[in-house]
């Protein structure tokens, strides 16, 4: 969500004094109006990291979504997008809900269906998408053993205390309805931002107004987006466990043996 103009205090996104002359890439590239689906996303990641690189410097990927991580790291491929199909699949999914197409979709490709959630729309309509455009399969699926795309990555892990990272979350959520979290999202509403985001992203955009700062320490956590890719990291290469403060984890993480310190 930090690709989004204006979302700055919901995403926890840095100030430009906190970057401290370090250029951050890929703040701010959308408008809320607009998509950031991750097919767009990873050619534009791997620019930065080229560009980086060919300026004599290390890329460090700070993620964020598991799979947005993942397309960047792994070789991940997406396959096309057709407007045409998508808008009517939309208009579908409008007239009889999700019911049809998830039906279509396990006539089409069963193992698509088996792994797509079957309450997402969005996701039902992306696999028949791509079937349509004549794809046998969904196929924008992580292989079973990731091959790296640049090949001097080095993953790094930071580790907190559940109990310490749970009271941590629960003080920065404080904290942003002091810095004005319930004006932001007024504000993101106005310029459409509710009507035009994925529908997760939706749902926190209308509740957000008529939350209070107890509303939303309390419910049940959920485990973090990153997991999923950092459990495939673990099962197919070395993820370097730091179990240290994030301000110190990158200087130790260049002190630590074998692979250079360079890559995203």
């Amino acid at each position: 969500m930090q690709l989004y103009r204006g979302m700055d205090i919901g995403t926890a996104k840095l100030s430009v004094a906190e970057r401290r002359g370090i250029p951050h890439h890929l703040f701010d590239a959308r408008e809320v109006t607009q998509d950031a689906a991750v097919a767009w996303y990873q050619p534009l990641a791997r620019e930065a990291v080229r560009q980086i690189h060919a300026a004599g410097g290390d890329a460090i990927l700070v993620g964020g979504s598991g799979l947005y991580v993942s397309s960047v790291v792994y070789e991940f491929h997406f396959p096309p997008r057709d407007p045409a199909i998508r808008e009517r699949l939309e208009q579908e999914l409008d007239r009889e809900g999700v019911g049809s197409l998830l039906q279509r979709l396990r006539e089409r490709d069963p193992e698509a269906a088996a792994r797509v959630d079957p309450r997402n729309g969005r996701r039902v309509i992306r696999a028949l998408e791509i079937i349509e455009q004549g794809s046998e399969t969904h196929g924008a699926v992580l292989p079973e053993t990731p091959t790296l795309w640049y090949p001097h990555t080095r993953l790094i892990g930071l580790h907190v205390d559940r109990g310490e990272l749970v009271a941590r979350l629960d003080a920065r959520v404080r904290r942003m309805w002091e810095q004005g979290l319930v004006a932001e999202v007024a504000g993101l509403r106005d310029r459409g931002a509710h009507a035009a985001l994925r529908p997760s992203a939706g749902v926190v955009v209308q509740a957000l107004p008529g939350a209070g700062v107890g509303d939303a320490t309390r419910g049940r956590r959920r485990p973090a987006a990153g997991l999923t890719a950092m459990s495939v990291a673990r099962a197919s290469m070395r993820v370097w466990p730091l179990t240290t403060s994030p301000r110190r984890a990158w200087t130790a993480s260049s002190r630590l043996p074998s692979t250079p310190w360079t890559g995203c």
